[in-house]
């Protein structure tokens, strides 16, 4: 892409040079202030198109330190070197045509050569601006545009300088004049055009209509609440858009990193060249639970909390909750925590919310151990088995592994039971058995059971 922006960059010099010493020949030899603004105009143009050519190969450079949104803007800044060329040819035209106006109107020869080229003029640009056209769309140039602009008003201004050379040739002298007025005033209305679309791209004002895109397009990405804010603006042909997005506080962490990858790929495939940088906004759903507003507390608050109940007595709210802190804490340090827990569900569900804590040591995360002897886990499994038979829900004991640690043994076993019982019925059995278990056996400090649906 950046290679074909070069090219045409390249073939308008060599178009423009051309033009250039054709028109100035011409003018000279025939004495057409039109025809000779017309040079000036195509010399400018080939001034403007080797800053084009120079800009364009800045602004593919890749973003360094210096430049952290990239190279872009060196077109913009080449575009308005162009708008400064094109007002400066306006007025320097437009002082001679007036000269000739109110005096001596000029000996102007409106010869075949004149005619022939204009006539190539009007071709040449038709065909280059065409093509400039196509190449900035493409790569989304604001110098190429420029180009292309100054050319498609060359060919207005190229007619108007054929119909002054026919009024010469009609006998109507100051018709050269009156062209070269023309193309004068076509020169300042294109400057004007490149200028406020460059100002806007230096001053960061946002694409029409790019804001209102973008917010329409996050809103659409499933999990996303609303949109609070988009900041768009151009740099060459890149799109940088910045939004925030109100998202589920529940959500955790890893599924919020998706949610923004997903509307950033949204926004990339709608709008080619753009580069989205996606906040999130935390925020509480109207359908969220008292369950999940706590998981969000502690979570927040980086603490392991289970076993939450939430009841409704006498119109007031009550909340327990099983909180575990590191078991080498001191009491006072752990009260201390369970306080500030306490005071932040408060805070967020109201002051008469009641709210009671109890304090259990976490379960060590680093502890070594071993796989205990076959023949324990045997007489484990053994005692399991008989255990299961007075129990009368749970059955087959199966996968039975005991491992030996510091602290004690740990147990883990799967079972099954009938699928038709509730989760509860199925939890009170299951933790009832591994009650027993610990009661004969106080050297196993942990159990872990694992219930299957019997088939």
């Amino acid at each position: 892409m950046q290679s074909e922006k070069e090219q045409v960059a390249l073939t308008s010099i060599a178009a423009s040079a051309a033009l250039t010493v054709a028109k100035g020949v011409i003018g000279v030899l025939t004495g057409s202030l039109a025809i000779l603004s017309e040079a000036g105009h195509s010399l400018i143009d080939l001034g403007a198109t080797v800053l084009t050519y120079g800009a364009v190969r800045i602004s593919g450079k890749p973003a360094d330190e210096e430049h952290q949104y990239g190279h872009g803007k060196f077109e913009s800044v080449s575009a308005l070197a162009q708008t400064a060329l094109l007002f400066g040819l306006s007025a320097v035209v437009i002082w001679h045509a007036a000269e000739r106006l109110l005096g001596a109107p000029g000996n102007v020869d409106a010869n075949i050569w004149a005619f022939g080229v204009i006539a190539l003029s009007i071709v040449v640009d038709f065909f280059r601006a065409r093509a400039l056209t196509r190449t900035a769309r493409k790569t989304s140039s604001h110098a190429l545009e420029a180009d292309a602009l100054h050319f498609s008003s060359d060919l207005w201004a190229s007619l108007a300088v054929l119909a002054g050379l026919a009024g010469v040739r009609l006998g109507f002298p100051q018709a050269d004049s009156i062209a070269a007025l023309v193309v004068a005033v076509l020169i300042c209305i294109a400057g004007w055009r490149l200028g406020r679309r460059t100002i806007d791209t230096l001053t960061d004002a946002a694409p029409r209509g790019a804001a209102s895109r973008i917010r329409a397009v996050a809103a659409r990405v499933p999990g996303v609440v609303s949109v609070e804010h988009v900041r768009v603006r151009e740099v060459g042909d890149k799109t940088f858009a910045e939004l925030g997005v109100a998202v589920n506080r529940t959500l955790p962490l890893d599924k919020v990193s998706t949610l923004k990858d997903r509307v950033a790929a949204a926004i990339r495939k709608q709008m080619p060249g753009a580069e989205p940088t996606v906040t999130t906004d935390p925020v509480a759903l109207d359908n969220e639970s008292v369950l999940d507003c706590v998981m969000v507390i502690a979570r927040n608050r980086a603490l392991a909390v289970h076993h939450v109940t939430v009841h409704e007595i006498e119109g007031r709210l009550a909340i327990s909750l099983d909180l575990e802190v590191d078991g080498k804490l001191s009491l006072r340090a752990a009260h201390e925590l369970a306080d500030g827990l306490e005071s932040a569900i408060a805070a967020e569900l109201g002051a008469n919310v009641e709210v009671e804590t109890h304090i259990e040591p976490l379960e060590p995360q680093d502890a070594s151990g071993r796989e205990a002897p076959p023949e324990r886990v045997k007489a484990v499994a053994v005692a399991l088995a008989e255990i299961a038979v007075e129990n009368r829900v749970v059955r087959d004991i199966h996968n039975v592994r005991v491992r030996e640690t510091d602290d004690g043994e740990i147990v883990n076993f799967h079972c099954y039971v009938d699928p038709a019982l509730t989760v509860q019925n199925v939890h009170e059995k299951v933790d009832a058995l591994e009650r027993s278990l610990r009661e004969r056996t106080p050297s196993i400090k942990r159990v872990i059971g694992h219930a299957e649906p019997m088939v």
